[in-house]
């Protein structure tokens, strides 16, 4: 049986820098950061006092109030893109062929700041405070679970939770859905919201966080020698990815054509990539084996590139050891320079980014690259995006725990 083939024929998101998909790619092809002082809390005793917050979003823009007190924000922005993305692509499924379209979101972490207020709430008041919605609130799998029961699609439903990786497990899971003929239309990707005292506590407890408090828009400099953590993001970005034929039955337009999927993990460590660049060399090869793509075929990568030291020079580490000298010749770029770190809503965000470079013929930057660092030597895209076409773009997302994901899109060819 011939493989079925899986395209993009939707696109949703909302990130630090704008609200949907043309505000936000505006935003990044003119290299605008998202990043500033962080508003959620009072983080003034805290060695991080800065986020990529998504400005400006009104949940009853896209769900009914009754229904928005049911859900904390990463659900909210998780209905919001699907919605996006839904309409995007011009999606009308009947009760008949709502078997055949499912719903694959992720998130990293989830209702953190819902466990936080309800917490609060307990030990000023008593269990009687906590709302009955409370757990349907935090868990993850309830995003999903939102979304199939905003639009009533009754196919595969569920969540994968693999930290900063989880966008690419989850868009990968989707294509595997469609592939293997469970689903014909699958809405796919991640979402996170935990800029919360908690998470940003937790994160900076590790050093893990950028402290350029004072230059918050220039704090997330991924590739850039003086880079000093990663800044904590969120927003959401999905997918409609539809079987070719059934996407050609009904005349949707088609952005591009997801191609390849590939995984690793590095048994390494909590949250260091293993420094031969292995695990993510091993989830790039078998991604590119799985879209029957030749390392010298890329055009561009959408690195994972946090900002972090250790990470962008591993990860650096793996592009040469996969494209050899190729690796010199690619576009590489990092959006996390402008929306910082989206945790389990990166992958889904740079999928969106990377379906639109191809589909436009723009590859977005990675700002506030100012120094040259000699363990990373390659064209990072600095500072200002490029005109110029693109064929075939990789998508790399590693998680906490070593967990290594990377998707391929396509120019559609017959």
């Amino acid at each position: 049986m011939d493989t079925r083939r899986v395209v993009v024929t939707g696109l949703g998101m909302l990130t630090p820098v704008g609200i949907g998909v043309d505000e936000t790619w505006g935003a990044l092809c003119a290299g605008e950061s998202g990043i500033g002082a962080i508003t959620r809390f009072d983080a003034a005793d805290f060695d991080c006092r800065i986020a990529g917050e998504v400005k400006g979003f009104n949940p009853l823009d896209f769900i009914p109030k009754k229904e928005v007190k049911k859900m904390d924000t990463f659900i909210h922005y998780a209905l919001a893109a699907s919605i996006m993305a839904v309409e995007d692509a011009g999606l009308k499924v009947s009760p008949k062929e709502a078997d055949r379209v499912g719903v694959v979101v992720g998130a990293g972490i989830g209702g953190l700041p819902a466990i936080e207020k309800y917490h609060e709430k307990l030990l000023a008041s008593g269990p009687r405070k906590i709302t009955p919605f409370f757990i349907p609130m935090l868990i993850v799998n309830l995003a999903p679970g939102q979304i199939s029961m905003r639009f009533g699609f009754k196919g595969p439903n569920y969540s994968i939770v693999t930290a900063c990786a989880t966008g690419n497990h989850s868009i990968g899971e989707a294509y595997r859905c469609i592939q293997r003929n469970d689903a014909d239309v699958m809405v796919a990707g991640g979402t996170e919201s935990v800029i919360s005292s908690l998470a940003v506590g937790g994160f900076a407890a590790m050093k893990a966080l950028s402290t350029r408090n004072d230059e918050p828009k220039k704090a997330s400099r991924p590739f850039d020698a003086g880079r000093d953590g990663f800044v904590i993001g969120e927003g959401a970005g999905i997918m409609i990815l539809e079987e070719l034929e059934h996407a050609r039955a009904r005349g949707a337009k088609i952005y591009a054509e997801i191609a390849g999927f590939g995984m690793s993990a590095d048994a390494y460590h909590l949250s260091s990539p293993d420094p031969t660049g292995e695990g993510a060399k091993k989830s790039m090869l078998s991604c590119l084996a799985d879209a029957h793509v030749a390392p010298c075929e890329v055009d561009y990568v959408n690195a994972h590139g946090t900002s972090t030291p250790f990470g962008d020079k591993h990860e650096t580490t793996a592009l040469k050891a996969v494209f050899a000298e190729h690796a010199y010749k690619l576009k590489i770029s990092s959006t996390k320079s402008m929306t910082g770190h989206l945790l389990g809503a990166a992958g889904g965000v740079e999928a969106v980014v990377c379906v639109l470079t191809i589909n436009k013929g723009i590859v977005t930057p990675t700002i506030n690259y100012e120094q040259a660092d000699p363990d990373c030597d390659l064209d990072y895209v600095p500072n200002k995006a490029i005109k110029m076409p693109v064929k075939t773009a990789l998508s790399n997302s590693f998680g906490f725990g070593g967990t290594n994901a990377s998707l391929l899109f396509k120019q559609l060819e017959e």
